[in-house]
């Protein structure tokens, strides 16, 4: 029995059943970890003491009789921005290479509180700049379905790892893709919730008014899973919504019938893969066999979607970096005879060439003079793009996209080429400007590589989201394969 192939769904049950236990659950995807991450690259660091004993307390738990959550003795991994008291949090960069957070973000306190067991943190393009994860300060992570191709960005270590079967669920987070994109170029379902669905206390920021932390999973039932520990009111965040709780399980419903679809135009364009295409209309036949009606529609400000994210998204970057100074936490330079030494070269020392670059055009964007010219007629053109959605939104229950506009690409390919890379969020950063939700699934495979189906929702409208996802999945017509590191048994 390879147990880690497994769902969270499966593993759950097979734990309350007592037919394994969740010492031997983690002790097992730890050797997984063991015997494929020199090849692949996922994780930056791993907790395994802990996580054993985590794992005891857990089945000490069930022998008791308690009642246990779903994620109650599963491995989880964490994107390696996302603060977990007691272990580095690094963020892929070398200014922060020795920093171990005091404190748990609000999602890794509930996801504790349910149970879960922490085994690692993944690796990611530097301060989440990038969508290869190329960028790391560390190493550079290999898509587990071709090792010559990158995984996406920048949660590409948390896509990774769920991918080739070294853990069964991890956290991701989205500024302008960063779930949905590796997600598809691995082959497995991510989802960016609502803006202000899930805390963001914990996230170092990259740009605060479009980050989102987001689960990283095997299939849509366990999304719903995941969704549920994550999501809630959190006064630590200013930007919380405080909303009624939901059971995202209850959304598992295998009908879609008068559900109404809308298909973008701008989103299958000549800028998208012919073959990424042909899967993607394949998908909605199978959804409006079920049922579905499927239109075209039109969003007539997409063009404008990538160049106003990459005034907004910098901009925010360079007023979040700030407080990495070398004064208060992370590495400082050696070598300086003022302050004013120590913030310059510490900064020009620590951060990489992606991340200087976007603090550069961010503070252009923002100096006097430019200010009103790039940064304010983006956020107008960023409202714009709101409106196309809400529009649709009036008659639509879901908007269906291919999620990037090719299939993963070689490492090296891009890394030298900042425009080029730029292009891979082509399809992903209008929901994140909006604010709305999104999740991206598997649908097919071009050259036995991933494609992956891009749901969009409106804002807090998950519920219809993992509806349709999860009626696809049930009924879709793809024969299922297994990248070859994923394929390595290690069962108990």
């Amino acid at each position: 029995m390879d147990v880690t192939t497994m769902t969270i769904h499966e593993l759950r049950d097979k734990i309350r059943n007592k037919e394994i236990s969740s010492y031997e659950l983690v002790e097992s995807f730890f050797n997984k970890i063991e015997k494929t991450d020199e090849k692949l690259g996922s994780f930056i660091s791993l907790n395994k003491e802990k996580a054993l004993k985590k794992a005891k307390i857990i089945d000490k738990k069930l022998e008791n009789g308690e009642e246990l959550g779903d994620l109650a003795g599963i491995p989880i991994a964490i994107k390696d921005n996302i603060v977990v008291e007691g272990l580095k949090n690094t963020c892929g960069s070398e200014l922060l290479e020795n920093f171990v957070s005091p404190y748990d973000a609000t999602v890794i306190k509930r996801l504790k509180a349910e149970g879960a067991i922490i085994i690692g943190k993944t690796n990611m393009d530097e301060f989440a700049m990038g969508s290869s994860t190329e960028t790391s300060a560390y190493k550079i992570t290999k898509n587990p379905w071709d090792l010559d191709r990158v995984p996406g960005g920048s949660s590409g270590g948390s896509a990774a790892a769920v991918s080739a079967n070294q853990i069964p669920f991890a956290l991701g987070s989205s500024t302008g893709g960063s779930i949905r994109q590796p997600a598809s170029f691995c082959g497995v379902v991510g989802f960016k919730p609502t803006y202000g669905l899930v805390s963001r206390y914990g996230l170092v920021a990259f740009a605060s008014s479009l980050d989102q932390i987001g689960p990283i999973t095997k299939d849509v039932e366990d999304c719903a899973i995941a969704l549920n520990s994550l999501v809630g009111y959190d006064k630590m965040d200013s930007t919380s919504i405080d909303r009624e709780k939901i059971d995202y399980k209850k959304a598992l419903i295998n009908d879609i019938k008068g559900l109404k679809v809308a298909l973008p135009k701008e989103y299958f364009d000549e800028r998208i893969d012919k073959k990424i295409k042909e899967k993607v209309y394949d998908a909605v036949k199978v959804l409006e066999e079920l049922g579905a009606e499927v239109s075209e529609v039109s969003l007539p400000h997409t063009e404008y979607a990538l160049p106003a994210y990459y005034i907004l998204a910098p901009s925010e970057a360079s007023s979040n970096l700030a407080r990495f100074d070398g004064i208060r936490y992370g590495k400082r330079a050696e070598n300086y005879e003022s302050t004013e030494d120590i913030f310059i070269n510490t900064r020009s020392e620590g951060f990489g060439e992606e991340v200087k670059r976007r603090i550069m055009v961010g503070t252009y964007a923002l100096s006097s003079g430019y200010y009103d010219a790039y940064y304010d007629k983006a956020q107008r053109v960023r409202t714009l793009i709101k409106r196309d959605f809400d529009k649709v939104f009036e008659e639509y229950d879901v908007i269906l996209s291919p999620t990037t506009p090719t299939p993963p690409f070689k490492i090296g390919e891009k890394v030298d080429d900042p425009v080029s890379m730029y292009l891979s969020d082509l399809l992903t950063v209008s929901v994140n400007l909006a604010g709305i939700c999104a999740m991206s699934m598997p649908c097919g495979y071009v050259n036995d590589l991933p494609v992956g189906l891009q749901i969009i929702g409106n804002a807090f409208e998950e519920e219809k989201v993992l509806r349709v996802g999860y009626t696809y999945e049930k009924n879709d017509k793809i024969k299922e394969k297994t990248p070859e590191i994923g394929g390595e048994v290690n069962g108990l």
